[in-house]
């Protein structure tokens, strides 16, 4: 099943219903062959490394950085700073340096080959590096002094780049802040100056997305709420400044490929241009639930046009993300990608923000570092280059299969006690080799789930009444009949 939405735990008692989540996570782990736990020559590896890391000369401790991140964070890749630069503005933006404490084919290095990424789902995570690193000695941390990759990127008064660098430097993050936190600094006027400005450029950068015909898509997030012996779903809609700090990190992987495309060699995140099939499919959905999409209204223009916190449109912008399929990694080394754009963003664009959580980041990170020194590729970074999209790919998979799958563990939860009743639905997607089976979307709890009809083909895009024939916890299944 194609899951599309973040998962969240926001709070979970120590009750039976907190058990069986705990248990189902740790069963889909083993499913998976994924642990939150690494060998102990990783760890020891991890534990010399935050011992003594490669700290630059460049010390950059002055900028009042900040991080901005969900509550409880600990694996902080960022912190920025944003100043006024004549008319324009100054981004500076810290990016943890993984290669201070990680050296070519150490422990820590194949093992993170073999991870590729962060997994996360409800209140479990299966860790890129050790802890010891991760939410440790390379994490920005607050009142720390950390080596790490700084970006400055200045940008004119309508918020376009103009100029970029990156070079090593010691940083030290003054404060640990959470998207509300900073929300209701900004709405009640005592936030200090960068974050103003936050808001000033991230909002041009939106303006400017728009107008290039690049799309970010509002996903609503689920948080699970676990009370005593019951779940519950709830979506939870995104705060404004989420999606400005977005931007800085957009704004980076931009410059980072651009950087990358001039020197005829890198790393860049692709995404193909969308199937037609898709969007006409898509068209029908919004007929379904009753959103209006005239035909000449580009599919961006569209999408930016979707309220999250209304419903029918919730789940619109949930479909929509089918879309955003496709999506991979192209490495180059000597002459430019035959297709380097991401079609979503409009642009090419690179990951080079969060490598702690991602290991593309950091090779991609280092091939800015040489371009901006005017200094030789590193060595170990020319040798990977090749097999990375494969593996990143890979993890990628991985990645999208632990989300599902906790996610299935959740909504058969939720609709546990519920089988034989009937529900509203949306059919949002048939079979093509069996038109009798397909997906449907239910409201009020928001599940996507398949569907089966014993008697007539599946009408897509339509309102239907399903009833709920299976929800088993054990096996993480749920399916409706036409009813």
């Amino acid at each position: 099943m194609p899951s599309n939405r973040v998962v969240r735990v926001r709070s979970v008692d120590d009750g039976v219903a907190a058990e069986s989540l705990r248990a189902g996570i740790a069963k889909i782990q083993a499913d998976l062959e994924v642990t939150p736990d690494f060998p102990p020559e990783v760890e020891s590896a991890a534990e010399a490394a935050a011992a003594s890391p490669r700290l630059p000369e460049l010390d950059r401790t002055d900028l009042p950085l900040v991080t901005v991140d969900p509550p409880g964070a600990r694996d902080l890749d960022q912190a920025l700073h944003i100043a006024r630069d004549g008319d324009g503005y100054v981004v500076s933006y810290a990016i943890a340096d993984v290669a201070a404490f990680v050296a070519p084919d150490d422990p820590v290095d194949r093992e993170a080959h073999r991870r590729g990424e962060t997994l996360y789902g409800a209140d479990s995570k299966v860790p890129l590096h050790p802890k010891v690193l991760s939410e440790g000695a390379a994490s920005l941390l607050p009142g720390e002094v950390r080596p790490a990759l700084l970006w400055t990127i200045r940008l004119d008064s309508e918020g376009a780049r103009h100029d970029v660098h990156v070079e090593r430097a010691r940083v030290r993050s003054t404060q640990q802040l959470t998207y509300d936190e900073v929300q209701a600094a900004l709405d009640d006027g005592s936030a200090e100056e960068s974050l103003v400005l936050l808001r000033e450029v991230g909002t041009l950068r939106e303006a400017r997305e728009a107008v290039r015909g690049g799309v970010s898509l509002p996903l609503p997030e689920q948080d699970v709420v676990v009370e005593g012996d019951r779940w519950r779903l709830d979506f939870r809609e995104q705060l404004p400044v989420e999606r400005w700090n977005a931007q800085i990190s957009l704004l980076t992987g931009f410059a980072a490929a651009a950087l990358m495309v001039y020197a005829r060699v890198g790393l860049l995140r692709v995404l193909p241009p969308p199937n037609p099939h898709d969007v006409q499919r898509l068209h029908r959905t919004a007929r379904a639930l009753g959103i209006e999409w005239p035909a000449e209204q580009l599919y961006p223009d569209f999408i930016r046009s979707l309220d999250p916190s209304v419903p029918a449109q919730a789940a619109m912008v949930n479909a929509c993300a089918r879309l955003l399929r496709g999506s991979g990694y192209v490495a180059f080394d000597g002459e430019t990608p035959a297709d380097p754009q991401h079609a979503a963003l409009a642009s090419e664009y690179a990951h080079v923000t969060a490598p702690l959580r991602r290991l593309g980041d950091r090779y991609a990170g280092e091939v800015c570092l040489a371009i901006c020194a005017d200094t030789d590729v590193p060595a170990w970074v020319h040798v990977a280059l090749h097999d990375l999209p494969k593996t990143l790919q890979a993890s990628a998979a991985k990645a999208h299969s632990y989300e599902r799958a906790v996610l299935d563990l959740v909504e058969a939860r939720v609709l546990a006690d519920r089988v034989g009743e009937e529900f509203d639905a949306v059919v949002i997607d048939v079979d093509e080799k069996d038109l009798h089976r397909g997906v449907v979307l239910v409201h009020e709890p928001d599940v996507e789930a398949r569907v089966v009809s014993t008697d007539r083909d599946l009408p897509l895009g339509t309102d239907v009444r399903v009833r709920l024939t299976v929800a088993d916890v054990d096996t993480r299944t749920v399916e409706f009949t036409l009813a």
